[in-house]
């Protein structure tokens, strides 16, 4: 068994910077990360532009440079293996943890290749990897996705997108102006309120002129093989259909969490058990960061306002071991 004086689950920005934060005050770590480098980054869409600024998402004292005011995808991969190499950062990758149990005075680890045994833990895991579900017949066909790439694949293709937030805007209009024949899903009555300030207009324009099809108040009640059946505020009705998009939002791995032993609050957010000063768990000296703190309120939470977190954290370790 491997032995770690801090293990920090999640390669992510927020694992990163807790990894920089320990390597700043020579607290030896290990990040466990269960695919690559900023695995949800890596996964976003390949043409996305970050909402935030550049110099908003910096971390680590290594400023994030991108062509223009706020970066694309490809510029935050890049940034992250600048800070990868620049402070030799000590990630296991493919190692996807599955349980922690109580040992002695510390913690087994255990992952899908060797387990580890530590006295701290951090717990940066986030939500992009949990999309949630509709829950409905015909989810499980190929032609849904929770996950957007890029257009490309839609040229020409009857695409229904599902929700009315920032995700589900840009791949409407994305996919809309490569060629698709789009149609929108919204469960409220308007589109999200925060929607971009300069996707919002745009987006209203093409559903006023007819340009996407939208219907609000209405839910997917069952997706065919070449339909879906969407029930609208008149009934239900069948449209042709090629491709789902469902743009719904994410939330933190929960099984994971109840592996792992952290509580969650009955608030109607599921928030996991934390507390502010110091992100403690409910657990002796397991810790928590980033976007999971937010439990479903995914918005909450983000790179830019989460950053002070590291050095809160791994402050409050070098206390408790003094």
């Amino acid at each position: 068994m491997k032995k770690e004086e801090l293990i920090i689950i999640g390669g992510g920005p927020t694992g990163i910077n807790c990894a920089i934060e320990a390597t700043k005050k020579g607290l030896d770590y290990l990040i466990l990360e269960k695919g690559v480098l900023v695995n949800s980054l890596f996964h976003f869409p390949f043409n996305m532009t970050f909402f935030s600024t550049s110099v908003n998402l910096e971390i680590g004292d290594i400023p994030f440079i991108s062509h223009t005011d706020k970066p694309t995808r490809k510029e935050a991969l890049e940034y992250y293996r600048r800070l990868y190499d620049h402070y030799n950062l000590k990630i296991a990758f493919r190692r996807m943890v599955l349980s922690l149990e109580a040992s002695g005075d510390g913690y087994i680890i255990k992952t899908n290749r060797e387990n580890y045994f530590t006295k701290q833990v951090i717990v940066a895991t986030g939500f992009y990897d949990q999309p949630n579900l509709m829950n409905i017949p015909g989810e499980e066909l190929k032609k849904v996705k929770h996950y957007y790439d890029e257009a490309h694949h839609y040229i020409d293709q009857k695409v229904i997108v599902v929700g009315g937030a920032n995700s589900a805007c840009d791949v409407a209009l994305e996919t809309w102006q490569k060629g698709a024949d789009v149609t929108m899903v919204i469960r409220q009555k308007e589109l999200y309120r925060k929607v971009k300030y300069w996707i919002l207009p745009n987006i209203q324009n093409r559903i006023n002129e007819g340009s996407i099809k939208a219907y609000f108040s209405s839910t997917l009640s069952e997706i065919k093989v070449d339909e879906v059946v969407i029930n609208t505020e008149e009934g239900f009705l069948t449209i042709a259909n090629d491709y789902v998009l469902a743009m719904t939002g994410y939330r933190p791995d929960y099984k994971l969490l109840g592996n792992l032993g952290i509580q969650i609050n009955d608030d109607g957010k599921m928030t996991p058990v934390f507390n502010d000063d110091n992100y403690l768990s409910n657990l002796p000296n397991v810790y928590l960061a980033g976007t999971v703190l937010g439990g479903l309120h995914t918005s909450k939470y983000f790179i830019e306002n989460s950053r002070e977190q590291a050095s809160k954290i791994i402050s409050h370790i070098l206390n408790v071991k003094r």
